[in-house]
Order: C-alpha cells, then structure tokens, then sequence
C-alpha cells in the first residue's frame, strides 16, 4: 500500500506543492461526479478531500465509494466527526481542533474514532486542525463551538502550530473556512511553514490562481480548494497541466 504521509513529505523535501480538491458530500450530486473528474484530472490536482462540518443524509460512504470509481487520485477523509469515517477512502486526517478549547473536538470524538479506525485499513495522517478568522462566520465554527484566531494575532498562531507539532501532530493545516472572504494571509503562511517541520496545509476562501499561487510561494506545502470548484467549476480551466 502507498504510504501517502511519506509521499506528502518527499513532496515537501523536493518543493512539490500538492492540490487538493475538497469534495463535501452534502454539496455533491453522485451523478455528476464523473463529468467533475474529467475535469480535476486535467488538472494540477494530487489529492482528493472527501468532508464537511456535517453529513445529514450519511452520504460520506457513497461519495466515496463513486470518486473511487473515477480516479486513482488518494482519497482522504477531511471528516467533521466520526459518523463520517468509511473504510472505502485510502486516508484520513486525524483531526483535532487544537485552536479551540472545546473538549468534544480536541479529542472526545478521535477517541469515539478510535476503535473504528484500529480496525480499518485507512491511512491515519494525525493533524494540527487551527481555524483562522476569514471575516466570515462559518459552519465549522457554528458545529465546534469555538473561534477563529485573528490573522493579526500571527504570534499565537505560530506557537498554536508549534504546540501541535511537538505533541506530534504529523500536519498542521490551517483553515479559513468555507467560503472565507479572505484566505489565510502570506505573512501568516510564510511564519509558520519557516518555523515548522511538518507539511503545512492551508485551507479556506481560495478563489484564484493568483491567490493559490500566493499559498504555494509563501509556504503552503498542500493547498486546498472547495468553494471555488462548488461555485464555478471553470475554476479548473487556471489550473491546468502544462
């Protein structure tokens, strides 16, 4: 099996950046995954993200199940609690909300996950999960119960991240939210992908090639993109192969 941690940092050791494409299942028509994908794969696309703050309707499986079907691209659970694991994905982000101080989400639902997982064959990648003020409120904030670091306060989020790694998270990813006015700005990317050893991911309000282009030369070793796909899927025409 592909180890995809290892692949992560062999990207980050040869200044690879990734793409990952965030997939929510409650925003997917199954029907269309296949027309979606003809798309993604003309792109510069290396990771799909398979999650959201919620799953109503438990469609996490099916979604999964139909992106498999389309595309050899690994497929990783960005899950928002643990009624969205699937043993059907090849990874999962072992999340846990390490800017927040609620308990339910630093670590009552990973060990709700626990035994799921100790019997799955999913890749668990665990993840420094920092949730960053994009000047929106968003569903992630309304679901955990807690705040966003402002993006002056870079101090803060630098020893946050810095917490995150040295109890040994093996990704720190920053998050903006869905649908963020502003993505994480690059004072913010470049200070914290200096001062960590880990990949950095960054998250959240990335509607341009210019801004995604932003990310990467400011740090972000893995950048990932929902709403700009979900709004206008002619995103994909900036980001093509060369």
């Amino acid at each position: 099996m592909v180890n995809l941690y290892q692949n992560i940092i062999h990207a980050k050791q040869e200044g690879q950046k990734l793409l990952a494409v965030l997939i929510d299942p409650e925003k997917i028509d199954v029907e269309n995954i296949p027309s979606f994908f003809k798309k993604v794969h003309q792109s510069i696309t290396t990771h799909i993200f398979v999650g959201g703050s919620t799953d109503i309707n438990n469609d996490t499986e099916k979604v999964v199940l139909a992106i498999k079907k389309v595309t050899k691209l690994p497929v990783i659970l960005f899950p928002g609690d643990v009624k969205q694991i699937t043993n059907k994905a090849d990874a999962i982000l072992f999340l846990s909300l390490i800017s927040g101080r609620n308990p339910e989400y630093l670590i009552e639902q990973q060990i709700a996950a626990a035994p799921i997982l100790k019997n799955s064959s999913l890749e668990i990648l665990p993840t420094g999960y920092i949730l960053i003020d994009g000047e929106k409120e968003t569903a992630t904030q309304k679901v955990s119960n807690t705040k966003p670091i402002a993006q002056k306060n870079i101090e803060l989020i630098l020893n946050t991240a810095l917490a995150g790694e040295f109890s040994g998270k093996k990704l720190i990813y920053l998050e903006a939210g869905s649908g963020a006015k502003v993505p994480v700005n690059e004072e913010i990317i470049k200070t914290i992908s200096d001062e960590l050893s880990i990949p950095l991911i960054i998250g959240g309000g990335i509607r341009s090639k210019k801004q995604l282009d932003k990310a990467f030369n400011a740090g972000a070793d893995l950048v990932v993109i929902g709403t700009a796909f979900e709004n206008d899927e002619s995103f994909f025409n900036h980001i093509k192969l060369n």
